[in-house]
């Protein structure tokens, strides 16, 4: 099988799955996936992908807990006089 942006190998993988919804962050570790080792792209099966949104959208106890800062590129841009 090969990728459909870049016709790269796909080979399987346990992966981080990032969701966003409202501005609430959840990330999921060890989701198995198909990933392009040439563009990194990610396929999770309909069956993974369903059971990955159940679980951010209940109510769980994380593992662990990170703390990620946040940029916004738009500020930086106009902070140098360059606008978009």
């Amino acid at each position: 099988m090969s990728c459909v942006f870049c016709g790269g190998k796909i080979e399987p993988q346990n992966t981080t799955f990032v969701y966003e919804d409202k501005k609430q962050y959840i990330v999921i570790e060890n989701v198995p996936a198909e990933v392009c080792i040439r563009c990194g792209e990610k396929t999770y099966s309909p069956d993974v992908a369903d059971d990955v949104l159940k679980f951010a959208k209940t109510i769980f106890k994380p593992i662990k807990t990170i703390q990620i800062p946040v940029f916004d590129y738009v500020s930086r841009i106009e902070a140098q006089g360059n606008y978009l």
